[in-house]
Formats: structure tokens, sequence, C-alpha cells
């Protein structure tokens, strides 16, 4: 059986990270739920010059048609949609990738507050001991931010920051951002082709 992994997309900058997770993912053949926060809307116009539709059902159309989604692949939930599966415990997705994951984000989860879908997944996630995974992009780290990180990681979850490495020697954009995406997908157990892996192809 196939994977389902929730993809939730916040404020921070990094949206072609979240993006191309999301496209990736559908390709492997994984089930998608897809949230998003206000805040991404805007770096996703800043960012890609990207309109997000508001409302959920004209986003799951909108991303199903642009990579191509199965019929019942891609699922797109509100901000407050309480009756979506990564809601409740007892329907939790197999593994949750926040990309990128804003500050704010970070701290909320952290501090185990449920005021948005987002943060109540990921709270489902850690309380069901199910992968998490968050992706900051931000820079410099301050005290609250890597005490927040230490917090998330004693509960189980998994820190990757927006890092690449230039070992593969990167030629575009799009080589930095598969760096993170395949470092994601094999956190998630996902199958990729996206670079060769460390000794291999040297």
């Amino acid at each position: 059986m196939n994977s389902t992994i929730a993809v939730a997309l916040t404020g921070a900058s990094g949206m072609p990270y979240g993006l191309r997770l999301t496209q990736c993912l559908i390709e492997s053949g994984a089930r998608v739920y897809l949230l998003y926060s206000q805040a991404a809307h805007i770096v996703a116009k800043q960012e890609l010059d990207l309109t997000i539709p508001t409302r959920a059902p004209d986003a799951e159309k909108f991303f199903s048609d642009r990579y191509g989604a199965k019929a019942g692949q891609l699922r797109v939930f509100g901000r407050e949609d309480w009756f979506s599966p990564v809601a409740s415990g007892s329907n939790p997705a197999d593994g949750m990738v926040i990309c990128p994951c804003s500050m704010g984000t970070l701290a909320a989860v952290a501090a185990g507050l449920s005021d948005s879908l987002i943060e109540r997944a990921a709270d489902v996630m850690i309380k069901e001991k199910r992968r998490l995974v968050l992706v900051p992009r931000e820079t410099p780290f301050s005290v609250l931010h890597l005490e927040n990180m230490l917090k998330l990681a004693n509960a189980g979850a998994v820190i990757l920051p927006a890092n690449p490495g230039f070992y593969h020697h990167p030629k575009s954009v799009d080589d930095l951002v598969d760096f993170i995406v395949a470092r994601v997908l094999d956190q998630l157990g996902i199958n990729h082709q996206l670079m060769a892996r460390w000794g291999e192809g040297h």
C-alpha cells in the first residue's frame, strides 16, 4: 500500500521546496494531504508569482492538474477543517512534513498548540509516534528557535533545515531544491532518483 503523507506549507521563505516535495510525492504514487497557512499564500506569490486558490476544493483541483495527480490522490484541507483525517489520532497519515516551516509554526508545535489544522496534525503525529519532519528556513537561529527545535527533536521529530549541499555540483536553483527534497523523501522512506547518493556515480 502506498504511503499517505501530509504536507504543510507555511509562511517561511522556501516555497519551492514544499511544492517540489508535493510534486515528487505525487509522482511516487503516494497519497498527499496538503495543508497551507494564510501566510503561505503571500510567500507563494512573492517567490514564485503563484496564486494559490483560497478555497480548498479549488486548490485541490489546481494542484491536482498542476502535478498530474490521479483521482483522490491529492486532497487539500482548510485551516480549520477539523473533520479532516489528519485532525485525529484515529486516522493519522504515515508521515508529515512542514516545508517550509516558519519559526511561528515551529514554536506552536513545540508548545503543543492546536489553533490551526497544521498545528493539530503535527501534534497528532507526535502523540501517535509517526514521522514528523520540519524544514525550517531561517537564519540565524535565535536561542528560542534552537530551544524549540531541541524540544521537538526530543519528542521524536526530525529537524531538517533547508541547507543544501554542494558536493553534487549543482548547476541550477532546481538542483539545490532537489537536494533538500531528496533528504526529506529519504526520511519518509520514499524512493526517488533526484540525485546520485554519496559514493555512487563519482
